[in-house]
């Protein structure tokens, strides 16, 4: 018999943290607790891996356990879902933890853009998909279905290398910032880069600019860092004029051009973890990766700022919480799997091909 949700709602934080300790001891190597860096500390300190939403599903992909259970977001858990193995079972702790960006593009919306493409340039020979890894599993499999590849912000330069060396043009979803910035940083000019905006026909733009463009970015963007402005970079300056900016590129082109750095959270770990002690950090990312890497390095004398003085974080990775996670540990140690995320097969086939495409250009 499953457990109700509602039997947990009212358990306090302390509660959940020993009965999840608990559970998971229970479980033992059965499970795997993966935790995406922008988790809540009260959820992130019970992941066994820890990482980006590619490197934690290749983790649970490696891993013995029959049950992976993913503190992130949707997409990433069905991404998990398309790269495991097919006796393993991908777990969302709160099915309402999606991704606001992610929404932004659907595949009825990215169908009808690249139907509309068509009838001004030769999109099969000529436009290569691309889609950012933080979308649904079914823009994945369009973009396999048309030959095309994921990317994530770790390797969008290698994939749009890739991409350009196969067809002209790409039409990349749903984040405009990562595609432009990646785009700048390759040489291509900002004229080149267009914007679809899917609300218009045609995406508000004219056949000139489509014929003229390299990258046809979609109009999607990730909330949180949408939050940073270039004065916020300006202002700290003044204050502490030593300060080393880093800013992941889902942030606006005009903050990534002030900044030193422009990475992945992975390569912002990276960078600020190998840094020289005493040094100073102003960091254009999610709060809690923020937050962690400042307590992990004050010790080395390094100050790590958050770029913006507006507190944001991530809300719809802030829904899974301790309460949801025990209460899915506690169901699978009486036999019961809740909240399971199955990609349908001829989905995952299609979107393995795109992941594919991508994991062939950086292994």
């Amino acid at each position: 018999m499953t457990l109700p949700i509602q039997d947990y709602a009212l358990l306090t934080d302390e509660e959940c943290d020993l009965r999840i300790i608990a559970a998971k001891a229970k479980l033992g190597k059965r499970c795997v607790i993966l935790g995406h860096h922008y988790q809540r500390d009260e959820v992130f300190k019970h992941a066994d891996f820890s990482g980006d939403s590619l490197k934690l599903s290749r983790n649970a992909a490696e891993a013995e356990a029959e049950y992976i259970v993913f503190c992130g977001v949707h997409f990433m858990a069905e991404v998990a879902d398309i790269l495991s193995r097919p006796e393993q079972i991908a777990i969302l702790p709160d099915l309402a933890a999606g991704c606001s960006m992610a929404d932004m593009a659907n595949l009825t919306k990215v169908q009808q853009c690249w139907d509309e493409l068509a009838g001004i340039i030769d999109v099969e020979n000529t436009v290569t998909p691309i889609t950012y890894i933080n979308s649904a599993a079914d823009l994945k499999a369009f973009c396999g279905e048309h030959d095309g590849s994921v990317c994530t912000s770790s390797n969008a330069q290698k994939i749009l290398e890739w991409s350009f060396s196969r067809r002209e043009k790409v039409l990349f979803f749903p984040d405009q910032h990562l595609g432009r910035n990646t785009g700048y940083k390759m040489g291509i000019p900002l004229d080149q880069m267009v914007t679809w905006d899917f609300n218009q026909a045609q995406g508000g733009l004219t056949v000139e600019q489509i014929q003229r463009a390299k990258i046809i970015l979609w109009q999607g963007f990730c909330s949180v860092h949408q939050v940073f402005q270039p004065i916020h970079i300006d202002n700290f300056l003044l204050k502490y004029p030593e300060t080393k900016v880093i800013a992941h590129p889902e942030a606006s082109f005009e903050v990534c051009q002030k900044a030193d750095f422009i990475g992945s959270t992975e390569y912002i770990l990276k960078i600020i973890r190998e840094a020289e002690p005493n040094t100073r950090w102003l960091v254009a990312t999610e709060l809690n990766l923020v937050n962690r890497l400042h307590e992990e390095c004050k010790g080395q004398g390094k100050n790590v700022h958050f770029m913006s003085p507006t507190l944001c974080m991530c809300s719809t990775m802030f829904r899974t919480d301790p309460q949801h996670l025990l209460w899915v540990l506690e169901n699978l140690v009486e036999g019961q799997v809740v909240n399971r995320i199955q990609v349908p097969e001829v989905i995952a086939d299609h979107a393995r091909h795109a992941l594919d495409n991508m994991l062939m250009q950086v292994i």
